[in-house]
């Protein structure tokens, strides 16, 4: 049975009965849950529960690493992510990693890499692409005169910004984040996130944390993993964040969330 989150809404991501395996290794189990469109879903648990291996599940990046083998369906609006062509999959679910990874390239190039690879030629409609990815980004006005500058010479919070609107410029669905301010200053921290609550508008969006006050300042849902005995990752507990972090269901995610274990 499908575990929804969502009381209201639309669903834009159901997982049923998922299981991965790196070689004989199981890394995750048995996970069904169905995850809310234009909401932001925050993924907690300790380390090595398959946090990250569940999120890159959604855009089939586990599949670049040797021997990796899965069971059960992932479903973008009711489709098998699995017969989708993955380079299409990867236009509609964009990625932004724990450190921020800018190409060594200027700025404007960063963002029209992707429009480009896609099939765009035209300079003006890549200008346009570039400024309304950067404004979307809030980071248009501190780089629109230096758009020729190389990404690599912004600041750690500046370039996790340009990373993120690198992924929008190719306008996903769907945006995962990996630990997205873990490497970040507080200042810069607070401005992804109030980021990200401006982006819930237009997107889906999916973050692993290990902040607790992170998932509960910047998430509307929350998922908890934990490891079972054969160190699989499973999904213990989900719901609002609210619930999650003030009425927990689950004694163990109870544990989690009072610091007595992870």
């Amino acid at each position: 049975m499908t575990e929804k989150i969502n009381e209201n809404g639309k669903t834009k991501i159901r997982v049923e009965d998922f299981n991965l395996f790196y070689g004989k290794f199981q890394a995750l189990q048995h996970i069904t849950i169905e995850i809310p469109g234009n909401r932001i879903t925050s993924i907690i648990g300790p380390s090595g529960c398959g946090k990250s291996t569940f999120i890159r599940s959604f855009n089939r990046m586990n599949e670049l690493i040797p021997g990796v083998r899965t069971e059960g369906r992932i479903l973008l609006d009711d489709k098998n992510i699995f017969d989708i062509d993955p380079v299409e999959l990867r236009k509609q679910v964009g990625m932004v990693f724990q450190r921020p990874n800018p190409f060594p390239k200027t700025i404007f190039e960063n963002i029209a890499f992707g429009p480009r690879a896609h099939g765009i030629r035209d300079r003006r409609i890549l200008e346009e692409i570039v400024e309304k990815s950067l404004k979307q980004a809030v980071l248009w006005d501190e780089v629109k005169d230096n758009l020729n500058k190389s990404g690599l010479a912004l600041s750690g919070g500046q370039q996790q910004r340009l990373c993120i609107a690198r992924a929008l410029a190719v306008e996903p669905e769907v945006i995962l984040m990996d630990e997205p301010a873990s490497a970040l200053d507080p200042i810069a921290t607070l401005k992804i996130e109030e980021l990200i609550q401006q982006l819930k508008e237009k997107y889906t969006i999916v973050i692993v944390t290990h902040n607790m006050q992170q998932a509960a300042r910047a998430s509307d849902y929350t998922l908890f993993f934990n490891m079972a005995e054969n160190r699989a990752g499973y999904l213990v507990e989900s719901g609002k964040t609210t619930d999650i972090f003030t009425n927990p269901k689950n004694e163990l995610t109870e544990q989690y969330i009072s610091g007595r274990f992870g």
